[in-house]
């Protein structure tokens, strides 16, 4: 590093060198050593502000110096998403691959935003939304899409485009349905898009947790008698909290019967449509309009990276297409896509060189068996627990997600004494920095849940788990 004070923010080749390898044996150990790692990190903000909080930095550091510092203090401050015993939210069990990808793009910073500045990022992008259209069935010509940082834009991206082709410039009188299991970036995306709530109807769901297509039925039918506009049904498909899937060919009746735009969020549960099961459970999300879904959680994507598909790809360049003097010398022709014109973002990282280099390195089967196998182990994990005296299913395995409780035969114990105990599990769970396994509410009942999307969990990593649940349980009920 330079000592003068000559403005520099280069290194040289051997530097970099010996820096970036240090990096690569950093992050090759990382996957190498993963079971064996802390995987939760307990920091409050006190903590954190006593560790990293520090005046800016006026004067350079030594690179090995401030590497040092991140590992020791940063690295060891964070959830570990990709760990075994992560299985709480959707974790996000990333690879290697992509991880250098990222590296890759970072490294020569790509632009890809337009086609004149980064033309093989944009046809990068093209081949990967491809892709992505053939797996789920939608139109390769007409249809298109683009990659966003995640679920959360992707939805927002999808309900700006519904509100737009649906509504054109008045959308005072529109209405969008949803479930009351739906994501919660798709409230956020409606209240982002200026909806108030009296032009937002949630849905309750069914015993197994899909949207009452009665109730959805009597809601449209009891707007439009009432003057407003019906436009837009968000489905799920796999929900955060049971994996359910919404009846997604009867949906789809009712936006064909009443012209509404059908958006489905398969955020998380639409990478299943590469298995046997869940391509059977996922029938009828062709049919939609739109449909989010999320590389960075069951494609094994390092974050970020969320996708929209939609339809016809005319009708994102008519929602966002701007074009301001600036950008007039690299708009292209017809068949370049400016992806700065296919959605919110005129900046964009390089997102699709992860998702193409590590399907194209381990191939779309090896995908196929690594989201199989997160399906039989919940399957499993189901049967483990039924057949135990300690436990109860309050969810049965969809998609990789169950639900379920401590509810031992032998104590008979009360509900609400049952929701401070699988509470207090949780709790302590955490606490040992061995796995993390949060609680979700279920028909008013806490109950414990997993999702198992990690091809790395296995059995043993669930059953040493429930091992050390019952063993916390037993303590709890020895000092009550």
């Amino acid at each position: 590093m330079p000592n003068d004070n000559t403005f520099s923010l280069t290194l040289s080749k051997e530097e970099m060198q010996k820096y970036g390898y240090k990096i690569i044996d950093l992050i090759a150990t990382h996957f190498e050593n993963l079971n064996s790692e802390k995987l939760v990190s307990l920091a409050n903000r006190k903590q954190m502000d006593a560790l990293l909080q520090q005046p800016i930095p006026n004067e350079p550091c030594e690179p090995d110096k401030v590497l040092k510092d991140v590992i020791e203090n940063v690295l060891s401050n964070i959830d570990l998403l990709t760990h075994p015993k992560f299985y709480s939210f959707v974790p996000s069990p990333s690879n290697f691959i992509s991880a250098m990808a990222d590296s890759i793009a970072s490294g020569f910073n790509i632009f890809s935003g337009g086609w004149s500045t980064s033309p093989a990022a944009a046809e990068l992008e093209i081949v990967v939304i491809n892709w992505l259209l053939e797996m789920f069935n939608f139109p390769i010509v007409e249809g298109g899409g683009i990659l966003t940082s995640g679920g959360s834009m992707a939805n927002l991206t999808a309900l700006t485009t519904a509100r737009r082709i649906k509504c054109k410039a008045d959308y005072s009188k529109a209405i969008i349905y949803l479930s009351d299991q739906a994501h919660s970036s798709n409230i956020k995306a409606i209240r982002v898009l200026g909806f108030n709530e009296r032009q937002v109807r949630i849905i309750p769901t069914d015993m197994e947790f899909k949207i009452s297509l009665n109730k959805l039925k009597n809601a449209i039918a009891k707007d439009k008698l009432e003057g407003f506009e019906p436009f837009c049904i968000i489905a799920s498909a796999g929900t955060t909290n049971t994996g359910s899937v919404d009846s997604l060919p009867e949906i789809a009746a009712i936006c064909s019967k009443e012209n509404l735009w059908m958006h489905v969020d398969a955020a998380f549960g639409g990478a299943a449509i590469l298995s046997k099961d869940g391509n059977t459970i996922l029938k009828g999300i062709e049919k939609a309009d739109s449909l989010t879904v999320d590389p960075h959680k069951w494609f094994f994507q390092p974050y970020e990276i969320g996708c929209l598909l939609v339809k016809d790809h005319k009708w994102l360049s008519q929602t966002f297409s701007e074009k301001p003097v600036y950008l007039k010398d690299i708009e292209g022709n017809d068949s370049e896509i400016n992806f700065y014109d296919h959605g919110i973002e005129l900046t964009r990282g390089f997102r699709a060189l992860k998702f193409y280099m590590s399907l194209k390195t381990f191939g779309l089967d090896a995908f196929k068996k690594a989201i199989q196998s997160g399906i039989d182990l919940a399957e499993n994990v189901e049967e483990l627990l039924r057949k135990s005296p300690m436990w109860e299913v309050i969810s049965p395995a969809t998609l990789a997600v169950i639900n379920f409780r401590l509810n031992p035969i032998k104590y008979n114990l009360p509900e609400k004494e049952l929701d401070t105990v699988n509470q207090f599990i949780s709790k302590q769970i955490i606490n040992t920095r061995s796995a993390v396994l949060v609680t979700t509410v279920l028909q008013n009942q806490v109950v414990l849940r997993m999702c198992l999307i990690n091809p790395r969990t296995t059995m043993d990593d669930i059953k040493s788990t429930l091992d050390l649940c019952e063993k916390i349980a037993e303590d709890y009920f020895e000092n009550i």
